[in-house]
């Protein structure tokens, strides 16, 4: 279209200042262009309604290059609504579009004659669809995405001075679940020019990382979401055990936090980004060894990719054998044997083989046989015969053969062997010897009992030797006291298969064996048998002594006491002094005697505890951090998967071991990438609070690392999340007694806080964490990462952010933290634990909460949570700080409750004072309706108008009348909406009764 209007005309001209100004942005190389207005240089063909509004012109950018662009001045005419559609955009697999606008706008000021109607903005909207809708223009179908205001406007006076500047905004949108949409750009009396429209989405191009493939990624749909990608290793690679390969895509774009990775195969080594077989006459066994190894000695391959090298001809490789391990061969036979024959004993010696192989780990057996006298013939020598130490495996160069048959001829053969000789196919080596042997000493005594046992005396019997190789002509009886081993021991000799040893101690254990004599000597001593002798009968002595126990009871009672006394003494001393002496950069020690309330009765105990020390306080924040924290080894550490994402970066989950300790679960904060000091200190600021506190209900600091990249805080592991996220997955699965042991635990971890002089000052149920027992520890210990994605949830004063619907009113109005507003801020944790989650005062503004709050009310008592927390929870919202109760006593309070349930029934609140529950200051007066149908409209859930039709609710005042079971009867399945009509129903009712006049509060 050819421009011919005067407004036209100076907008092309500004246009073409503009670009001399401004030279352009480069692009975003992770960005996906979907619509680039300024790309195209034929007419674009925008729908424009009306048709006399925005107006489609040429122009010229910085290269001279023609660009098609809309501009709209309609300021000599009221009312305008000028309306511009692009063309349909597909949006493909994006979900969080951003579209830039560049544009140039006119001062209503430099406009002479112009109406009070002239604007400086104008609006962008957008509409979804899943097919092209045509070209009418219906307003109602698209969704607002905000008002562009320009930085820039030109007047008359920058015409001449050539001074103008393009104004660029980018706006997002999104989650998008259709397959594409419209632009869409609202004048209403503006003198505007659009010069470009430039439409895309982010997205994380393809890489190789750690030899894994991560594909092209499409970024999430929220700002702090990050899309977990799993990467497929390359050729040749495999993952390593358990460490699969993984990357975050963030919402920028870029890849993020590496987990795990890809290691090459056997055989293959990494080369770049890719992976290599090994060359021939080289081997990679393991895909945990990094580079290929030359085959090792009598080994070969001609192959390329290998695992492992063959072995040359008579060479060998045990199956226990690593493919590192040179090729090896069995060993040449023992030299030098030589024998020594005792009757039927023979000891054979030698000396290694010349040759062991190339191995050292040669043994040595021995293979027996006797042999008949003539003709020779060998048989093996069977199970009787004895080797000492042993037949196989020897490694030492010596043996003991007994119980030979006395007058036999045996061959012996010690052959030298090592890991590889079973293997081998060629003939055995082995040193041999014949041996006669001559008379024999007998067999042994393989059978005793025990006749008779006394105190003093064992009597025993025996059979004869299987062997008695000749005339016994006596036996040993050998015996000593068990405990003594053998070390110390008596014999007694018998002509007799029978004996009685004598002068034995009573109740003493004894061990006995037997050996036989005869012409050739003994023989060797036979089992042994384990008696104990008799019991000492008790005497006198005896009834004296026990009648003397009492005298000695008493006198070693007084003793201890005596010792104890002084010890506490001593104690008590040396704490004062160690309280008074603690250093200045420590965790003081206060000690003094405290009283402790045990149902009723009050009992004075000794007790210690340390007080807290502000990092703040520090001049080097390192060395607070050193001086509460463990530094740990960064090689300790193994994320193992991204579970959230904090202020300062990521936050994983992994495993922490410890030398000689076994590894634990933990939760690591990680500091992000081109940190700035302070942020570096605040990040370990938390940790250097944390390192103070040791409680079961307080999370648990394993350590930090400081000295490596990157920077972490290292938490013990909390399975379930924080509190008010479980709760919510959770709701109405637990019995109360649960939900008020959960608040002990919390209550218990802020009493410790508060006696160590620790103010929180963000208690929430956030911020509280749950381990798989259901165990709750109070966590984030650092009011400046307070939720800033959630505008509501914080409101701002000169001091900073304060979480209002979690703080007490002198902390709001006067910056008044002490642990009697961690007091108030604990009753709203109450009101959540006791709501499973529910957002404390609903959708209620931050200013008409603290409005509500000054005048009196309170949060009522959410639906079945008994009166008695409830009046507790009211304790803890006194206006007056030093009438809440400290928390001590809500241990106490909790305490009782949970050893008995009943009183949960009535209130045992420290405070008497009445306070009014909080009724919704937005919610409307329910007292003026007059049917069902309004009250539900009021509501939002006039979706149920039938059900209660159908139940004959026919007035508010039946309706008033309902309970939880009632609603649910009506076929009411959500529990969202359970709780949203009978929190209606509970506020109708007070509206009622205050109406009335009764003065009962609800």
């Amino acid at each position: 279209m050819v421009c011919t209007s005067v407004s036209c005309v100076w907008i092309i001209f500004c246009l073409h200042l503009c670009f001399y100004v401004n030279t352009g942005i480069a692009q975003n190389t992770r960005e996906v262009i979907l619509l680039d207005s300024k790309a195209q240089q034929t007419e674009l063909e925008w729908i424009s309604s009306p048709p006399s509004g925005w107006e489609e012109i040429s122009g010229l950018d910085e290269n001279y290059t023609p660009i098609r662009t809309y501009q709209v001045c309609q300021v000599m005419e009221p009312n305008q609504n000028n309306w511009l559609r692009t063309n349909w955009i597909e949006k493909g697999d994006a979900q969080r579009i951003f579209v830039e606008l560049k544009f140039t706008l006119r001062d209503c000021n430099s406009l002479p004659g112009v109406v009070g109607s002239c604007k400086e903005t104008f609006n962008l909207y957008y509409q979804e669809t899943d097919v092209e809708v045509g070209r009418n223009i219906r307003e109602s179908q698209y969704v607002k995405i905000d008002t562009i205001a320009a930085d820039e406007s030109f007047t008359q006076g920058d015409l001449g001075e050539r001074k103008m500047k393009l104004n660029t905004e980018v706006r997002i949108i999104g989650p998008l679940s259709r397959r594409g949409f419209y632009l869409a750009f609202q004048d209403v009396g503006a003198c505007i020019a659009l010069v470009s429209v430039k439409v895309y989405y982010k997205k994380c191009w393809s890489i190789i990382e750690n030899l894994a493939t991560f594909p092209d990624t499409v970024t999430g749909s929220e700002f702090s979401s990050l899309v977990e990608v799993e990467g497929t290793c390359v050729n040749d690679a495999e993952e390593e055990a358990d460490n699969s390969p993984k990357m975050h895509c963030s919402a920028e774009g870029e890849w993020l936090v590496p987990i795990g990775k890809c290691i090459c195969k056997a055989g293959f080594h990494q080369k770049g980004d890719a992976c290599e077989p090994c060359g021939r006459g080289f081997y990679k066994s393991s895909s945990q060894d990094l580079q290929c190894s030359r085959c090792p000695a009598h080994s070969y391959n001609d192959r390329e990719g290998s695992w492992r090298c063959d072995c040359e001809d008579g060479y060998y490789r045990a199956l226990s054998d690593p493919p590192s391990v040179s090729c090896t061969r069995p060993p040449s036979a023992p030299q030098n044997l030589l024998y020594n024959i005792n009757h039927t004993t023979v000891s054979l010696e030698w000396t290694p083989p010349a040759d062991t192989g190339g191995r050292n780990d040669v043994t040595y057996r021995i293979i027996c046989r006797r042999c008949t006298w003539e003709p020779e013939e060998c048989f093996p020598c069977g199970s009787n015969v004895g080797y000492s130490p042993q037949q196989s495996g020897l490694t030492d160069t010596y043996v003991t053969i007994t119980d030979l048959l006395a007058h036999a001829n045996y061959t012996f053969e010690v052959e030298a062997v090592n890991g590889v000789s079973d293997l081998s196919r060629t003939q055995r080596l082995f040193a041999a010897v014949s041996i006669a042997t001559s008379q024999a000493a007998p067999s042994q005594v393989s059978e005793v009992i025990k006749e008779r046992v006394q105190q003093h005396s064992v009597q025993l019997s025996w059979q004869e030797p299987d062997q008695p190789n000749g005339v016994i002509t006596e036996y040993e009886i050998k015996y000593y006291e068990k405990d003594q081993k053998d070390r110390i021991y008596s014999t007694v000799k018998s002509k007799s298969t029978s004996a009685t040893v004598n002068n034995l101690k009573p109740s003493t254990a004894y061990v006995f064996q037997i050996r036989a004599f005869t012409a050739a000597g003994y023989g060797i001593f036979g089992p042994r048998l384990e008696v104990t002798t008799k019991e000492e009968s008790t005497g006198s002595a005896t009834v004296i002594s026990s009648e003397q126990n009492p005298v000695i009871i008493i006198a070693v009672v007084a003793v201890a006491g005596t010792i104890i006394l002084v010890f506490m003494v001593f104690g008590f001393i040396i704490g004062r002094r160690y309280a008074l002496a603690a250093p200045i950069d420590s965790p003081l020690l206060h000690c003094g005697y405290s009283k402790a309330d045990q149902e009723g009765d009050e009992e004075l105990y000794f007790q210690c505890t340390k007080t807290y020390i502000d990092p703040e306080t520090y001049e080097d924040p390192n060395r607070a951090v050193h001086q509460f924290a463990k530094e740990l080894d960064a090689s300790c550490i193994k994320i193992e998967r991204v579970i959230g994402a904090g202020e300062f970066g990521e936050v994983c989950s992994g495993r922490l071991k410890l030398p000689g300790k076994r590894d634990v679960s933990v939760a690591i904060k990680t500091l992000k990438v081109g940190y700035t000091e302070k942020q570096r200190r605040d990040f370990l600021c938390e940790a250097s609070i944390m390192g103070q506190f040791d409680h079961p209900n307080v999370v648990h600091l394993e350590g930090v690392v400081t000295r490596g990249k990157p920077v972490m805080i290292v938490i013990e592991y909390m399975e379930n999340g924080s509190l008010d996220a479980f709760l919510r997955k959770h709701d109405g699965q637990f019995t109360v007694i649960q939900l008020v042991g959960m608040l002990r635990g919390i209550a218990a971890g802020m009493r410790y806080l508060s006696d160590m002089g620790y103010v929180h000052r963000d208690l929430a149920a956030r911020n509280i964490l749950v381990n798989s027992n259901l165990v709750c520890k109070v966590s984030d210990f650092g009011l400046s990462r307070v939720i800033d994605d959630d505008p509501e949830a914080v409101y701002t004063t000169t001091g900073g952010k304060i979480p209002v619907r979690w703080t007490a009113m002198e902390a709001i109005q006067y910056r008044k933290f002490t642990s009697a507003s961690d007091v108030w801020s604990y009753g709203i944790v109450m009101w959540e634990v006791m709501s499973y989650g529910e957002r404390p005062y609903w959708d209620m503004s931050n200013q008409d909460v603290i409005k509500a709050i000054e005048e009196g009310y309170r949060l009522p008592a959410p639906m079945d949570c008994p009166p008695g927390l409830h009046q507790l929870m009211l304790d803890c919202w006194q206006k007056d700080r030093a009438d809440r109760p400290k928390f001590d006593q809500i241990v106490g309070i909790l305490d009782k409750m949970i050893r008995n349930p009943n009183t949960l029934k009535t209130p045992m609140g420290t405070c008497l004072r009445p306070i009014s529950p909080l009724l919704d200051q937005n919610t409307p007066d329910f007292t003026s309706f007059r049917l069902v149908s309004e009250w539900l409209e009021a509501i939002k859930m006039e979706r149920y108008m039938d059900n209660f039709t159908a139940a004959g609710y026919s007035s508010l005042e039946s309706v008033a009348r309902m309970t939880i079971e009632d609603v649910m009867s009506l076929g009411i399945s959500l529990v969202g909406h359970q709780k949203k009509i009978m929190s209606s129903i509970q506020t109708m009712r007070a509206q009622m009764l205050h109406l009335h006049g009764t003065g009962v509060q609800v």
